[in-house]
């Protein structure tokens, strides 16, 4: 892949997506270009089961998108700009896989958009600020926190946080519920990566969990029925794959099972 703001290391089947554009990882089109591409790799890859969001830059996660380009750009493009950035991370938030935010630094704005997109979103107690201040200057979180961080959080919550444009740190993200875990900053990464390797086979079953995902996805869109349907016809599925009938045989010896991803 020819990546600009984005380096994409594999191993032990987690993919981690380094975010690196000084001097705050804020997005244009071209690093959300990289992003598309990465969730694209890791989305055809069937050697990877996970893949954690993370940032080289010290302090920083991501301060969201880039002010300057959005005050030189013409509405039409602000227009264009906001709908390839939630395509982008609706893209995200349908494949398959589990993703992480792992955020050792501040993450504000666009850049907690695109946290709240993943499926887990992990932090380093720090002194970070995690919010959506967007209000202060004039606009409205426009790459998807309107519609994800009620989801998350509830709507009065959502709207107090985001009419007041306050920052959270982030043991009071977690309390929210905007974060699902905060590490001692020495321990976060080692942390982090074993969670997310613990989330592959051989040890886990990583297909179970990628439809796991995608039922709990699709499904809270739909009415309840729907949502019954949908997943009965994943839970089918799954009992046809290899690592169902491993599963269950392992519980019936009392081992533990040896998943194989399929």
């Amino acid at each position: 892949m020819d990546l600009t703001y984005i380096s994409l290391e594999k191993k032990d089947r987690v993919a981690v997506a380094w975010l690196n554009k000084p001097k705050a990882n804020t997005y244009d089109a071209d690093l959300m270009r990289d992003l598309g591409s990465v969730i694209d790799d890791v989305r055809f890859d069937d050697e990877v089961d996970v893949c954690v969001l993370a940032s080289r830059l010290d302090g920083v996660w991501s301060a969201g998108a880039d002010i300057n380009l959005l005050a030189s750009s013409t509405p039409e493009y602000k227009a264009m700009f906001c709908l390839d950035c939630q395509e982008t991370l609706d893209k995200m938030e349908a494949t398959p896989k589990v993703f992480v935010a792992a955020i050792d630094g501040h993450c504000v704005g666009g850049g907690l958009e695109i946290a709240l997109a993943a499926d887990l979103r992990f932090a380093s107690d720090g002194p970070w600020k995690i919010g959506l201040p967007e209000v202060t200057l004039g606009v409205l979180p426009g790459t998807g926190g309107t519609q994800r961080l009620p989801r998350l959080v509830g709507k009065s919550r959502a709207i107090d946080l985001m009419v007041t444009g306050r920052t959270l740190i982030p043991k009071e993200a977690l309390e929210w519920g905007i974060l699902n875990r905060v590490f001692p900053r020495d321990r976060f990464w080692e942390e982090t990566m074993a969670f997310a390797r613990g989330l592959a086979y051989p040890g886990h079953a990583a297909r179970a969990a990628g439809l796991i995902k995608r039922s709990v996805v699709e499904g809270t869109e739909m009415s309840l029925p729907e949502g019954l349907a949908l997943e009965r016809e994943l839970q089918n599925r799954l009992f046809a794959m290899a690592d169902a009938k491993e599963g269950f045989r392992a519980f019936l010896e009392k081992r533990k099972p040896r998943f194989q991803g399929k």
